[in-house]
């Protein structure tokens, strides 16, 4: 039996969730603006406690990678990295974007549809992606492009049939033609842990996780970017 807990902390929420190959999934999520440190653990130990699983029992420990909040992704790399070191176990990785492409996926889904997801990255800028959902293995996210932060002027489609969703389509400027051509569109989604243990759970049946040393946040925007803004710090 193999159980995978996962962490999300990249947005305003704060969510957690367990996935076992025996069907079990289960997750929760709260509203935890400037709360995710004091609320990520205790959400774990309830989760735990409710599917009567024991962290000693887990087999890996997935979390939201990015992009997203930095101090965010931070947190949840961290709190992942220091889980699997105490019980030695895999992290795994995971893509906010694909895990907000699945979810959205849950909702609105077609044969052959593919998932733009925009997040809105601050300083005039969104991070973008663009997924589809492999339909014969249905809890791996598929990248059309490699995922990148830009301004909304550069967001530009691959696939003509598809979905967008995610707040990065709010920002201004961003073309409205990516929009107006969807077939269905949602702002409000955020990415959340319970997608991100079903892909982690495809991740580690391929072998796809690494040692707690590399739970690393991944950020997209580089440095020097980012200096370029000292008003933003």
């Amino acid at each position: 039996m193999t159980h995978i807990l996962a962490l999300d902390t990249s947005g305003s929420s704060c969510s957690v969730a367990l996935w076992s190959d025996t069907g079990l999934l289960i997750g929760k999520e709260e509203p935890a603006e400037r709360q995710h440190t004091q609320r990520l653990l205790p959400m774990v130990k309830e989760l735990l406690w409710e599917a009567d699983v024991k962290m000693s029992s887990l087999d890996a420990i997935a979390y939201g990678r990015g992009p997203g909040s930095f101090t965010g992704i931070r947190i949840a790399a961290g709190v992942a990295q220091g889980l699997a070191f105490g019980i030695d176990c895999p992290v795994i990785p995971i893509s906010t974007l694909g895990a907000l492409a699945l979810r959205y996926h849950q909702q609105f889904s077609a044969p052959n549809l593919a998932y733009a997801c925009c997040l809105d990255a601050r300083m005039g800028e969104v991070y973008w992606g663009e997924y589809i959902i492999d339909e014969t293995h249905p809890e791996l996210a598929l990248a059309q492009i490699t995922e990148r932060v830009c301004t909304p002027a550069q967001v530009k489609m691959v696939n003509a049939v598809y979905a967008a969703c995610g707040s990065g389509l709010l920002v201004v400027n961003l073309p409205k033609a990516i929009t107006a051509s969807a077939q269905s569109v949602c702002t409000d989604l955020q990415p959340r842990a319970l997608e991100m243990a079903r892909l982690a759970g495809a991740d580690y049946a391929l072998g796809r996780q690494c040692a707690p040393e590399h739970a690393l946040p991944v950020y997209l925007r580089d440095e020097v970017t980012w200096k370029k803004l000292p008003r933003y710090q």
